[in-house]
C-alpha cells in the first residue's frame, strides 16, 4: 500500500527495506525513503528475452511479485518534488537505478543518482550534496554480463538435455568453477602416495635438565634405512654444533575485500560463502560496516584517522603505523573502499545476532590491525650434528613486540599447520646434550587438498574469473544443480610403523591412525564430472580459464566506456552459436559408460554409467533378448572413474535377506540416506562406522530394530483419541507438537505431558495463521478439526472440497488462458 502524505517531499529509492529504514532516520522530514526490494525488472523468462536480430536488444518485464511495489513507487514518484535513486554503488546497483528510471518514467540524463560506501548520517548527507546521473557505462557492463549469461544458458542447456540427461543446465562462470573442482578431484584420483620415515629426537641439556626437541634434516625411504640410523645414534654422543639467532618481522594483512572476508570467515568462523555475504549484508544495511562487495583494499582518509585515534589512545603511539594499501587484483572494479566498520569506536555491537557480532568483530580487528606496527620476533635455530651430512635442528621464535598481533592474526589454509610455538632453552655451541629418545615414524605424502568454498573463491580470484558480486552465487549454483556437494567425510584407518630408540634399545611397533578425513569440502559428483567433460570436448571456450578471464576484462572495459557491449556479445555469440548447432547435430550421447570386465557368475559384461536416477552399475546388455540386465546404484562414496569390478559386483549383493524376526523377513539394503535394515515395513538405519551392510548378522540387525522401538517409545509423549494425527513428541531440541506435516515448537515453560487436545490445536492454528498464503487452506482444515469431536472426518471433508475447488479454479484459468 502506498504511503499517504499530504506534505511536500522528495522520494529516495533504495534496494532493501532495512536500508530504507536506516536512511529515512538520517534524512528526516521532507524525505520519503522507499525500497525497490532489489530488481524491479528482469529479462523475460522465455528464449525471446534477447532480440538477436536487432543488435541483442534485451526484452525486459516486471515480475508478477513486483507489480504492487512498482505501483506504489509510481504513485510516490508522481507526487514527489524530486526522485533520488540510491541503489548500491556497484554495476548491479547502477542497473537497478536505470530500470527504476525506465519504469517510473524518469529522465535518465537528469534524474539524481547518489552513492555511498557506508550508511552513516555523514555519508548520506554528503551523497545528497553531490548527486550525479546514472552511469550508463556501468549499466551496459551489467547488461552485457546478464545477456551473455542468458545466451549461454538458453543455448547450452538444451544440448545437455539431449546429449546427457533432461533438466541439466550450464552457465558461463559456473562451468569454469566446476572445471577447477573436477581437475583437482582427478589429481587426487591419480595421486599415488609414497611413504618415508620422519625422525625426531628428544634431548636434555646436560646439567640444566632442560628439554630440547629437534627433527632430522632428512627422511628415510625405508624401514631398514631408518633402523640403521637409529643403530648409529645408539652409541653416539651429541652436542650443540651451531646456534643462529636473527630478527624476524610480520606485517598485518590488508583490510578485507569480499574475497578475503569470505576466506577468513570460513577459516575462523566456519561460515559458508553465502552465509558470510548474508550476514555482511545485514551489517551494511544496519549502518555498521561499509559496502561488502568490493575488491579494493583502500581505506578512506577519515577511516584511517579514526583508527589512528583509537590505536594511540587505547594502545599507545608505539603501536601505530599508518599504511596505504594498493589493490593488486586483476580487473578490479570501481574504486570502492575495503570492508571496514563505519565507527571504529564500536568494538562490539548491541542487540545483534551472534553471527553478526562474530563477523563484525572479525572486520573490526582486521581493519584496526591494518594500521598497526609490525610484530617483531627473535628466531633461534639450534643445529645438532648426527653424521657428516645429517643433523637435527630445532627452531623457535620469541615474541619481542606483538604490534598488530595484539588485535588480530590472520589464519592459514594449511591443514597441517601447527600453531604451537616451541620455547627453546638457552644453549651455547659445544654444549653437551643427553639423548632421551629418538622416534622414526612412517608417514605418507598427502594428496593435493580439496577446495572448500573459501579456497575456491581464492582460486577463481587468482584466475581472474568472477567478481565480488558473483563468487557466492556461482558457488551456490553448482551445488544447487547437484554438480557439486559440500560435505564432511570420515577418514579411513591405516597402520604405520614406529621405530623407537631409548636407552640404547630399538623397538618396533605397529600403530593405527585415521587419514583422509575431510571437513566441509567441495566434491564434484559423477554428473558434474560428466557435464564438465562434455563441455571441454565440445565447448572448450566456455570452460577456458583464459577466455573467461578475458571476458571479465572486457566487462571492465565496458564499465569504463572503452568498449561497446553489443560488440562483446557479437564476438562471442556468432562462433558459439555455430558450435551449438554442430554439437546438437553431430555429437554422440554421453553417459560416462565404463566397462569394468566380466561377471564371473553369469559371464555377462559389467559396466558403470550415469542412468536416469544417477550413477549405476549394470550386469548384462540392454539388447539381451533372453535375460534383462540387472542394475544397482553406486554408493555415495563411489565414482564411475575409480570403482573396481569387485566393488561393482558387491553392489549386487544387496538387498540381503538375512532371516526372520517375529515371523517377518529382515532385509539389509542401502538407500538414499545410507545402509538400513527393513522389517515389517519399517526402516532402521545401521550404525555408521560400526555396521557393514554386507556382513551384518541377524542378531545385530534385531538389536538395531529393538533399539529403534525403544527410541520411538521414548519419543512419544502423548497422543489423542479425537485425532490420531495429533501427537506430542520429544525432539532433538525438546518437546513439540506434530500434526500432519506441521511441526509446532513449544515454549520451554510448557509441561508437554499436561497439554489437552484443545490446547495443542490452539498452538497448531496459531502457527498456521502466521504461515504464508499457501498454508491458509490447511489452517481452515485444522480449525474445522477443533470445532468437532469428529474432527478428522471434518478435516478430510474440508480438504476434499478445497482440493475440488482448486481444481475447478485451475481448469477455469486454463480455459481463459487458451481463449
Amino acid at each position: 500500500m502506498a504511503t499517504k502524505t499530504t506534505e511536500s517531499y522528495d522520494l529516495v529509492i533504495v534496494e532493501s527495506p532495512a536500508k530504507a529504514k536506516t536512511i529515512e532516520g538520517f534524512l528526516g522530514k521532507g524525505f520519503v525513503v522507499k525500497s525497490s526490494f532489489g530488481h524491479i525488472r528482469d529479462l523475460k523468462k522465455s528464449n525471446q528475452a534477447i532480440d538477436i536480430e536487432h543488435n541483442y536488444e534485451p526484452q525486459y518485464e516486471i515480475p508478477a511479485d513486483k507489480h504492487a511495489v512498482v505501483a506504489e513507487l509510481k504513485k510516490l514518484a508522481k507526487g514527489a518534488n524530486a526522485v533520488w535513486l540510491a541503489s548500491d554503488e556497484d554495476r548491479e546497483g547502477e542497473a537497478i537505478s536505470w530500470h527504476l528510471a525506465e519504469v517510473l518514467g524518469l529522465d535518465v540524463k537528469t534524474t539524481k543518482r547518489i552513492v555511498f560506501h557506508e550508511i552513516t548520517k555523514s555519508a548520506i548527507t554528503e551523497a545528497i550534496k553531490n548527486p550525479r546521473t546514472i552511469d550508463m557505462n556501468l549499466v551496459d557492463a551489467q547488461q552485457a554480463r546478464r545477456v551473455l549469461d542468458r545466451l549461454v544458458g538458453f543455448e547450452l542447456s538444451p544440448v545437455l538435455w539431449r546429449k546427457i540427461k533432461p533438466s541439466l543446465s550450464a552457465g558461463r562462470v559456473q562451468s569454469v568453477a566446476l572445471r577447477v573442482l573436477v581437475e583437482r578431484e582427478r589429481e587426487i584420483f591419480a595421486f599415488k602416495p609414497t611413504c618415508s620415515f620422519q625422525t625426531v629426537a628428544n634431548f636434555n641439556i646436560a646439567g640444566a635438565n632442560a628439554p630440547l626437541k629437534a627433527e632430522l634434516n632428512r627422511r628415510f625411504n625405508t624401514n631398514a634405512e631408518a633402523r640403521a640410523f637409529l643403530e648409529l645414534c645408539a652409541a653416539k654422543s651429541f652436542a650443540v654444533s651451531a646456534v643462529e639467532t636473527k630478527p624476524v618481522t610480520r606485517t598485518p594483512a590488508p583490510p578485507f575485500t569480499t574475497s578475503t572476508l569470505q576466506q577468513e570467515a570460513s577459516r575462523k568462523l566456519g561460515f559458508s560463502v553465502s552465509r558470510t555475504m548474508s550476514v555482511a549484508q545485514r551489517l551494511y544495511e544496519a549502518g555498521y560496516i561499509t559496502y561488502m562487495r568490493t575488491d579494493s583494499v583502500n581505506l578512506a582518509a577519515a577511516a584511517i584517522a579514526q583508527i589512528s585515534d583509537y590505536v594511540t589512545s587505547e594502545l599507545g603511539d608505539n603501536y601505530l603505523k599508518v599504511r596505504q594499501y594498493k589493490t593488486k587484483s586483476k580487473g578490479a572494479q570501481e574504486a570502492h573502499e575495503a570492508i571496514r566498520p563505519t565507527y571504529i569506536s564500536k568494538r562490539s555491537l548491541p542487540d545483534v545476532e551472534n553471527d553478526e557480532q562474530r563477523l563484525y568483530q572479525l572486520i573490526w580487528q582486521r581493519a584496526v590491525a591494518s594500521q598497526m606496527q609490525d610484530a617483531k620476533f627473535e628466531r633461534t635455530n639450534i643445529k645438532i650434528d648426527a653424521t657428516s651430512s645429517e643433523y637435527f635442528s630445532s627452531t623457535a621464535e620469541v615474541l619481542l613486540f606483538d604490534g598488530f598481533m595484539k588485535v588480530y592474526m590472520e589464519s592459514s589454509d594449511d591443514e597441517d599447520e601447527d600453531d604451537a610455538v616451541a620455547m627453546l632453552p638457552s644453549v651455547a655451541v659445544g654444549q653437551s646434550l643427553d639423548l632421551v629418545d629418538i622416534s622414526s615414524r612412517e608417514r605418507w605424502q598427502q594428496h593435493p587438498p580439496r577446495y572448500n568454498e573459501a579456497t575456491l573463491v581464492r582460486k577463481l580470484e587468482e584466475l581472474g574469473i568472477g567478481r565480488p558480486s558473483t563468487y557466492a552465487p556461482t558457488i551456490s549454483t553448482i551445488q544447487q544443480r547437484d554438480y557439486v556437494v559440500r560435505e564432511s567425510r570420515d577418514g579411513e584407518k591405516r597402520e604405520y610403523t614406529l621405530l623407537h630408540l631409548s636407552k640404547g634399545n630399538i623397538s618396533e611397533e605397529k600403530k593405527a591412525e585415521i587419514f583422509g578425513a575431510e571437513k566441509s569440502k567441495l566434491f564434484p559428483t559423477d554428473m558434474g564430472m560428466l557435464v564438465n567433460d562434455f563441455l571441454i570436448d565440445h565447448f572448450s571456450n566456455i570452460v577456458s580459464y583464459d577466455f573467461t578471464a578475458k571476458v571479465e576484462e572486457q566487462f571492465d572495459d565496458i564499465a569504463e566506456g572503452a568498449l561497446g557491449w553489443q560488440r562483446v556479445i557479437d564476438d562471442f555469440y556468432k562462433p558459439f552459436h555455430v558450435v551449438v548447432n554442430d554439437t546438437m547435430e553431430h555429437s554422440d550421447k554421453s553417459n560416462g559408460e565404463r566397462n569394468l570386465g566380466v561377471d564371473p557368475t553369469s559371464g555377462k559384461p559389467v559396466i558403470v554409467r550415469v542412468g536416469r536416477f544417477g550413477p549405476m552399475a549394470q550386469i548384462g546388455n540392454n539388447d539381451d533378448s533372453e535375460e534383462k540386465p540387472r542394475f544397482a546404484s553406486l554408493r555415495k562414496d563411489q565414482h564411475l572413474e575409480t570403482i573396481t569390478l569387485e566393488e561393482a559386483l558387491k553392489l549386487f549383493e544387496l538387498p540381503r535377506n538375512i532371516g526372520q524376526f517375529e515371523g517377518k523377513d529382515v532385509v539389509i539394503g542401502v538407500g538414499k540416506f545410507g545402509p538400513f535394515v527393513r522389517h515389517d515395513g519399517k526402516f532402521v538405519s545401521l550404525k555408521k562406522g560400526v555396521d557393514d551392510p554386507y556382513t551384518i548378522d541377524l542378531p545385530t540387525a534385531i538389536t538395531r530394530i529393538e533399539d529403534k522401538r525403544v527410541a520411538d517409545a521414548q519419543k512419544l509423549i502423548k497422543e489423542f483419541e479425537q485425532d490420531a494425527e495429533l501427537k506430542v513428541l520429544n525432539g532433538r531440541w525438546g518437546p513439540y507438537i506434530a500434526y500432519g506435516k506441521e511441526n509446532v515448537r513449544l515454549p520451554k515453560t510448557i509441561k508437554a505431558e499436561e497439554l489437552s487436545f484443545e490446547e495443542c490445536m490452539e498452538y497448531v492454528n496459531k502457527q498456521l495463521k502466521a504461515a504464508p498464503a499457501s498454508k491458509k487452506t490447511a489452517s481452515k482444515t485444522v480449525s474445522k478439526s477443533t470445532a468437532k469431536s469428529t474432527g478428522k472426518t471434518a478435516a478430510k471433508t474440508e480438504k476434499k472440497s478445497t482440493s475440488t475447488a482448486a481444481k475447478k479454479t485451475t481448469a477455469k484459468s486454463k480455459a481463459v488462458s487458451k481463449k
